[in-house]
């Protein structure tokens, strides 16, 4: 699998929370991060509001791409 690297700034109280958890569960603080994001990502998956407000987006980009191909 491909990867991309990011650079994430986190409040320090996080920072810290995020490390004991993942030394509790045994994986590395990169490996918790990319858990916690696939999580996010699959709940806004299945959430009604956030598909509606996607389908507004891309109505709305496709109506701009339009424009500037004129």
């Amino acid at each position: 699998m491909a990867t991309k690297v990011l650079s994430l700034r986190l409040p320090e109280e996080i920072a810290v929370e995020i490390a004991a958890v993942a030394r509790a569960n045994g994986v590395s603080v990169s490996r918790a991060i990319r858990m916690a994001i696939e999580d996010y990502v699959a709940a806004q998956r299945s959430d009604k509001a956030f598909k509606a407000r996607l389908k507004q987006r891309l109505e709305e980009d496709r109506e701009l791409l339009e424009r500037l191909t004129e």
